[in-house]
């Protein structure tokens, strides 16, 4: 059994008008198939490729684990040279993954091969590329992005599989309290709607990325990702345009990012239990009083 999932549009190319009304300010979930079609990088991001210009690069690698209490979300538990991790991905199957990788400072003329969107919308974060590496099984657990920009995710060398909610799910899919991601202990491929009952009826978005695909995902967008094949995404991120969302994103990198870390080194273990059990007691209240609607 499985949450209550369609699929997503698909398009090969679309306007900036048609982008807005109906994707941008409506809050949906895009797959532009076409948008990488004139990119350098479709064709040369190769493992091989990287390996060449990045291979003696040490990375920090996270992996399927649970979230340790005492450390920052997303600690790294091992680490190896890029090159050494590429060969492991091409040739195996693996849990490592690489998180939130700045390939772009090490090499700069990188940039040279991707086109930033600007003709769909604008407030790209343009210092910030961001790239993801995953062996197959390797799996990003289920959250939303602290700063809650606007996504535009493309995929290379293999598939992923990606399942999205909006928002309004959050307390429904166990959201931990003063954080931005899931309890972790259901499996959201497969979850267990006995044990977590608030699951049930939760509706949202599935997708299977294949190489050069793009996937809009707008601010506050849930995401699940499981690696299909080792293989890797290119992030780009924008600001929305609304004050609102800018003072939201402040607010949770001080609140869910400073002050949240700041408890877990203090607290440990029975801050994390006293966070786990509330996200119970909030779901399940949820679930009682038919939100969201």
């Amino acid at each position: 059994m499985s949450f209550i999932l369609k699929p997503v549009d698909t398009v090969e190319t679309i306007s900036r008008e048609d982008f807005k009304k109906n994707y941008l300010d409506a809050g949906k979930p895009l797959i532009i198939k076409g948008l990488t079609k004139d990119w350098p990088a479709r064709e040369k991001w190769t493992t091989d490729y990287l390996k060449e210009i990045g291979g003696n690069i040490e990375v920090n690698l996270v992996d399927n684990s649970k979230a340790d209490p005492t450390k920052p979300i997303n600690a790294s538990i091992a680490s190896m040279k890029f090159g050494d991790y590429l060969d492991l991905i091409k040739r195996e199957p693996t849990e490592l993954r690489i998180f939130f990788f700045n390939l772009f400072k090490h090499v700069p003329s990188l940039i040279n091969d991707i086109k930033i969107p600007k003709d769909l919308m604008g407030g790209f974060i343009e210092s910030m590329p961001a790239m993801f590496f995953g062996g197959s099984n390797s799996v990003t657990f289920l959250h939303y992005d602290i700063d809650l920009p606007h996504l535009f995710h493309t995929h290379f060398g293999g598939r992923k599989h990606i399942i999205l909610f909006d928002n309004k799910w959050k307390k429904r899919l166990y959201c931990i309290p003063n954080a931005t991601y899931a309890l972790e202990d259901y499996d959201v491929a497969n979850p267990d709607f006995e044990k977590f009952p608030a699951l049930k009826g939760v509706e949202g978005y599935e997708v299977f990325l294949e190489h050069g695909d793009t996937l809009f995902m707008p601010t506050g967008m849930w995401h699940w990702m499981k690696y299909l094949d080792g293989s890797f995404s290119l992030s780009l991120r924008a600001w929305d345009a609304s004050l609102s969302r800018k003072a939201a994103s402040v607010f949770n990198l001080a609140i869910k990012g400073g002050v949240d870390s700041l408890l877990k080194m203090a607290f440990k273990a029975p801050y994390a239990q006293w966070r786990e059990k509330l996200a119970i007691k909030r779901a399940e209240r949820a679930l009682k009083n038919g939100n969201p609607k």
